[in-house]
């Protein structure tokens, strides 16, 4: 018989080595052996069809769901500057620590989020759970973990298949599986329901995050005017209290404005969110959006803040990297992966459109380096026509 390392077994199964060891401790992989300080576990051997440990034990999860460990920090209202104070301030245990993840996540720190929503992928509690999830599945992307990514997107899935669910935890399921593949440009989950039906049951600041989502989503669709009135009426409704939320609202506002040859109104949208993110450093949203920003990131904070910029743009690769691993095949669809942001930005502009010189004019170099960026792009790309970069380009 064949066996793997845990390590090994962890990497096939999308799972941390830590998973798997408990799995080994707990008896839960028939045939596993341990060896001294080591664990040999059957290559044939299945995964767990449940990780939720405490189900397994005969431990019931939650019936009932009241938000408090839902995604905490983006349903936390506080002013700029003013976001670890929030973080600190919370209860001791489930809710500071996926709050305290989630502040990591957003400002740029995947490494300490894993660390941090990983005890709680087998939670009983169903808001630190789905939480921890969603928070894995991300935080993983830029780290190159793509099969725990896939895990834990599969994990949201899973929980919003259950029909066992009351109303408040399919609504909590709905919210975060749809984050989880609007964000990917993946097709929505099976059984998602209509976000009228669960908006209302979610707390406000979640509220706002799933009306981003929905905006993101009428904006893959193509309708940018209905996804930027979206996202103002939201605003106007009080989100900027929220400023998470604000900042994607803002930030998938600047996709629309650029999409419609907006440029000012979108200038003014990512100003909005710079200035709710830069206090408190949360500038992950903006590297994760760079190639839908037409641009504004090398237009507006590349010159007032290159420092921050560099850092926005080592996200960036960081991410997509990730991201495409997911999109590409799950898709079909290959987003480029070989061209500079620079030369991403200018060709996402040319595919929608605009002529060299306005491009030129709205990131600040010459016409002549737009041709330049465009033509290397053709080139990298293996295509000859402008129009044909289209293909290659976010959506």
């Amino acid at each position: 018989m064949e066996y793997l390392t845990v390590r090994e077994t962890a990497e096939n199964w999308g799972l941390t080595d830590r998973m798997v060891q408990q799995f080994c401790i707990d008896g839960r992989i028939p045939g596993a052996q341990k060896f001294g300080k080591s664990w040999a576990i059957p290559a044939e051997a299945e995964k767990p069809q449940d990780p939720r440990i405490a189900r397994k034990q005969g431990q019931q999860a939650d019936s009932s769901l009241d938000y408090t460990n839902l995604m905490p920090l983006m349903n936390t209202p506080f002013r700029p500057g003013k976001c670890l104070a929030a973080v600190e301030a919370m209860a001791a245990g489930a809710q500071r620590d996926i709050a305290l993840a989630e502040y990591h996540y957003f400002s740029g720190h995947p490494e300490e989020a894993v660390k941090e929503a990983e005890p709680y992928l087998t939670s009983s509690d169903m808001g630190a759970r789905l939480s921890a999830c969603l928070i894995y599945a991300y935080a993983n992307l830029p780290l190159g973990r793509i099969q725990r990514a896939r895990f834990a997107l599969n994990e949201l899935n899973t929980a919003l298949a259950s029909r066992k669910n009351t109303p408040q935890i399919e609504a909590a399921s709905a919210f975060v599986a749809a984050a989880g593949a609007v964000l990917l440009h993946l097709p929505l989950p099976e059984g998602l329901p209509e976000i009228q039906g669960f908006l209302p049951l979610l707390p406000p600041g979640l509220r706002s995050f799933a009306l981003y989502v929905y905006a993101h989503y009428r904006y893959i669709r193509g309708d940018y005017a209905a996804s930027v009135g979206t996202v103002e009426g939201v605003l106007a409704m009080g989100a900027a209290q929220y400023p998470i939320p604000a900042i994607y609202l803002h930030l998938v506002a600047v996709m629309d404005c650029m999409s419609l040859k907006q440029a000012d109104l979108a200038r003014e949208h990512l100003l909005s969110a710079w200035e709710l993110a830069r206090p408190d450093d949360l500038i992950e949203g903006f590297g994760e959006h760079h190639g839908l920003l037409g641009g504004m990131l090398e237009s507006v904070i590349k010159p007032a803040w290159p420092e921050d910029f560099k850092r926005i743009i080592d996200i960036t690769y960081r991410f997509s990297a990730g991201w495409r691993k997911v999109h590409n095949p799950d898709t079909g669809h290959d987003v480029a992966d070989n061209l500079t942001t620079t030369e991403f930005a200018a060709s996402m502009l040319a595919a929608r459109g605009w002529t060299n010189q306005e491009i030129a004019d709205h990131m600040h170099i010459s016409p002549n380096t737009v041709k330049r960026y465009i033509s290397t792009a053709l080139e990298k790309l293996h295509i000859r026509h402008r129009q044909d970069l289209k293909q290659f380009m976010l959506r």
